[in-house]
Formats: structure tokens, C-alpha cells, sequence
């Protein structure tokens, strides 16, 4: 049986998969750094964790996030030095 729990929202990160097989090699220290950045800008936000998919990666949230978390999420993760930012964008999925 599958329950949908719909107090979580997903936020979803296009990016090749060399820079997905990266990340998400060390996706534990990537989370606890963007709940560092959102608890920073005062965010009530919480990411719980992060999947890979075909062309990107989704990360699960507590809730739905304001433009500036996503800013912050989207910045947190150009700004990472193996990462090519060429053609990340973040997205939200309620």
C-alpha cells in the first residue's frame, strides 16, 4: 500500500549526470548544509532528503518553499566548486 504524504513538496534540480553522480555521492553533507543556508535566512524549511532521477535530482521538503529558499538552493549548489552550473535551474513541484 502507498500513501502520498502531501505535507512534503519536492524541488526539482536539472543537472547532467556527472554533476548528479557527485552530488549526490556526498548528498548527506550537501543536506545538512542547505538546512544551514535556509535556517540562515530564517526559513522554517527543511529538506529531509535528496533522490536522483533520470536528468536531475529532487529534493523532499517539509513544505512549500518561498522564492528566496529556492534562490538559496539554487545559489548553494552553483556555487559548489565541482559542479558545472552551466544549465542548473531549480523548480518547484507542489
Amino acid at each position: 500500500m502507498t500513501t502520498k504524504n502531501y505535507s512534503r513538496k519536492q524541488v526539482i534540480v536539472p543537472m547532467n549526470n556527472n554533476n548528479r553522480t557527485k552530488f549526490i555521492k556526498d548528498s548527506s553533507n550537501h543536506i545538512t548544509n542547505i538546512n544551514r543556508v535556509l535556517k540562515n535566512i530564517k526559513s522554517e524549511t527543511i529538506v529531509d532528503f535528496v533522490q536522483p532521477e533520470n536528468s536531475d535530482i529532487t529534493i523532499i521538503t517539509n513544505k512549500v518553499m518561498l522564492a528566496l529558499e529556492l534562490q538559496t538552493i539554487e545559489n548553494y549548489i552553483k556555487n559548489m566548486n565541482y559542479i558545472e552550473a552551466k544549465g542548473i535551474e531549480v523548480s518547484q513541484l507542489p
